[in-house]
């Protein structure tokens, strides 16, 4: 086959590619309200991550075949409704929301009261705060479910709650242009220093201490809260999983013992060690979308008004610090984990 030919048979089957596996879920940041309904009690009191369960995703006068499972680590001991993940049984219809999707995890609202609701959509708001600074980051969409359980066990309370969905590693790659990694270890010679940089000053500015470059102990493949993505031959570290961050401040949050933290409210620099060039860039840009991000906190929709307060002011204390620049980044550089690469 000549060259110019497979150039071209390649490109478009790069564009059905991502035609196919396009997500609309992610296009809009309004809430999405749906019906769940199956044994959710049932589901929930099995505490089985690795059973799928048939439920029924009732969306705009439609019924669709859904499979449910629970999901999560430290949130399926603490949370009376855990995190669930759905997966659209390929040839059945799904909803056109969801197109281009197969499996999607859902974060839910973990206690059935009030401040449940409210930390799922603070979390949810410290993605959207992560996407402004880089499109390299996770995508993710607010929703309101109401559960139906088909045994009528599950508490009235966790009828109508708040949820939100975090786009697939899959979608994130294809996106991006990358290839999703699953390795034990991270090479840090490969590292994009642009990215980590963001993702250092990022997460103390939220308050979040649980992530790391290293694989933890119940993971699967490195890095702890982060999955690794290839883009043309450098390595990019997107974060997820920021319900122990002080932004959020959830009661079940507790700091790492060996950080000698008083609360997940106080922050800690957990950066590595790298160039400060590239973390005085990051710590540059951040302070540069000041008024975005705090505009980002004020417009998350069913996010209380005393919430929204009080996530602006830890997020001020933050910019606040950030006025001293140079002191700011001595600190960086005092407390930056490993050798410099």
């Amino acid at each position: 086959m000549r060259k110019p030919l497979q150039f071209l048979i390649l490109t478009l089957l790069g564009l059905f590619w991502s035609t196919a596996h396009s997500a609309p879920l992610f296009e809009d940041d309004s809430v999405l309200e749906f019906e769940l309904v199956g044994p959710l009690h049932a589901l929930i009191e099995s505490e089985k991550t690795e059973q799928e369960t048939p439920f029924i995703l009732k969306l705009n006068g439609e019924e669709f075949p859904v499979m449910v499972r629970l999901r999560g680590k430290s949130r399926l001991r603490v949370c009376k409704f855990p995190p669930l993940r759905f997966r659209f049984v390929p040839g059945e219809p799904a909803p056109e929301q969801f197109a281009g999707i197969e499996k999607i995890k859902l974060v839910t609202h973990c206690n059935n009261n009030s401040k449940g609701d409210q930390n799922a959509l603070e979390e949810y708001a410290a993605y959207r705060l992560f996407s402004l600074l880089t499109d390299i980051s996770y995508r993710a969409r607010p929703m309101r479910i109401t559960y139906t359980d088909t045994e009528n066990k599950l508490s009235e309370k966790a009828r109508l709650r708040y949820a939100f969905a975090i786009e697939p590693v899959q979608l994130l790659a294809q996106r991006t242009g990358g290839a999703a990694l699953e390795v034990k270890g991270l090479s840090l010679s490969r590292l994009n220093r642009e990215q980590a940089g963001l993702v250092f000053v990022s997460q103390y500015m939220i308050g979040n201490t649980d992530w790391s470059f290293v694989l933890a102990e119940e993971d699967d493949a490195c890095c702890h809260n982060g999955d690794l993505l290839d883009i043309e031959n450098s390595i990019y570290y997107v974060p997820y999983d920021f319900d122990l961050a002080g932004i959020v401040n959830a009661k079940y949050a507790k700091p790492d013992p060996t950080l000698r933290l008083k609360n997940v409210r106080q922050r800690r620099y957990r950066g590595y060690c790298i160039d400060q060039e590239h973390v005085g860039t990051a710590l540059r840009q951040v302070k540069s979308q000041e008024s975005e991000i705090l505009q980002t906190i004020g417009a998350i929709p069913g996010l209380s008004d005393s919430d929204k307060a009080t996530m602006s002011d830890y997020i001020g204390q933050f910019f606040k610090k950030a006025q001293h620049e140079d002191k700011l980044l001595r600190l960086y550089e005092k407390r930056c984990l490993g050798k410099k690469v």
